[in-house]
């Protein structure tokens, strides 16, 4: 049985990937490492309540003596970082939460790891990976045209994005210096079930649904990368099984969109899904807001690396993807509601304890 030590898997990227891979991997059991903050939810995880290879722990990647013994209990054959503050607006607001969660906590991983790696038996130290998940936004900015390579030289223009950036150089800097098996992925944005309502997507579709007004920041031409959660799981899937030892892979959903387009489509299929004659096209509930602080223009990834050398694609187009987005956040109204209120339920679904 395969054993992955998975950080920040409660949260929106996190849990699509413990309940994807241990849905395709019956020989995978998953340590899941979740400090529970804000976005957090292990209703996410409710679906594995009884199953022994879902190992719930509540602590901080911070806490070397948790980590360290985790990773003695269970010897792992790859730890998958997750855990991250990650909203660009609340580290404008206090960015030292996302230093102390993004890079020192990245930090300790790496010790904890380091630690463990050199004293594996040659066989296993050899298979052992350290998988970082990161973001395009340490790339910076792009002007009209252009995408970001692995080669793109790192420009963070938000605290979020530097945090981000520090960890990225810790990860490479473990393993030039050390030798520890290191692959770090930088993803464009993500979308799909499970998805904290203060990011984009979820909360225009929250908020279309119940008639409130639609924010945009700016003129809402900013353009993303648009990615579906369960194709960037599976590319990182496919790159902690079969990346090259210390490599980057950009993973992205090559699906670019302005952020008002996004909004205008998550309008039309809300339409289209919950027709409110006294609205009629939700549309009209767009409202552009003053810009946020350093908003970066536009992203754009350049995948072709991990297209070609793992021969992996995007699945999910962003039409599809979408629609599958919208239905579920409209069967899912309960799940809303606890993580905004935050009564989460952990010990009635039976996932953990306090550790």
């Amino acid at each position: 049985m395969t054993t992955l030590l998975v950080t920040g898997g409660a949260g929106f990227i996190g849990g699509n990937y413990v309940l994807r891979t241990l849905e395709q991997n019956p020989a995978c059991r998953i340590i899941n490492l979740d400090l529970l903050t804000y976005a957090g939810n292990l209703e996410t995880l409710a679906s594995l309540s009884g199953d022994d290879r879902h190992v719930f722990v509540h602590g901080d990647i911070g806490d070397a003596e948790l980590v360290g013994g985790l990773i003695r209990q269970y010897q792992p054959d790859a730890i998958i970082n997750f855990a991250a503050e990650s909203h660009v607006d609340r580290s404008i607001d206090g960015p030292a939460a996302f230093v102390q969660t993004n890079v020192v906590g990245t930090l300790n991983l790496l010790e904890q790891a380091r630690d463990y790696h050199r004293g594996l038996p040659a066989e296993r130290a050899e298979q052992f990976r350290f998988l970082h998940v990161s973001t395009d936004e340490v790339y910076g900015s792009l002007g009209e045209t252009g995408a970001f390579t692995e080669e793109t030289p790192y420009a963070p223009n938000s605290p979020y994005a530097a945090s981000k950036a520090s960890s990225d150089h810790l990860v490479r800097a473990y393993h030039h210096t050390f030798g520890l098996p290191v692959l770090t992925t930088n993803c464009s944005n993500n979308y799909g079930p499970y998805q904290f309502p203060e990011k984009l997507i979820p909360l225009i579709i929250h908020n279309a649904l119940n008639g409130k007004a639609l924010p945009v920041y700016g003129d809402g031409q900013q353009v993303r990368d648009w990615l579906f959660v369960e194709d960037h799981v599976d590319a990182i899937n496919r790159v902690r099984a079969s990346g090259r030892v210390g490599e980057v892979y950009n993973i992205g959903g090559m699906c670019e969109r302005t952020n008002l387009e996004v909004v205008n489509a998550i309008c039309d299929v809300v339409d289209a899904k919950r027709p409110d004659p006294a609205l009629g096209s939700r549309r009209s509930l767009v409202t552009h807001v003053a810009d946020r602080p350093g908003h970066d223009r536009r992203y754009a990834i350049d995948c072709s690396k991990i297209c070609n050398e793992l021969s992996w694609r995007p699945a999910v187009n962003f039409e599809a993807g979408l629609e599958r987005t919208v239905n579920w956040y409209l069967d899912n109204h309960a799940w809303v509601q606890h993580v905004q209120d935050g009564s989460y339920q952990g010990e009635r679904l039976g996932l953990g304890e306090k550790q």
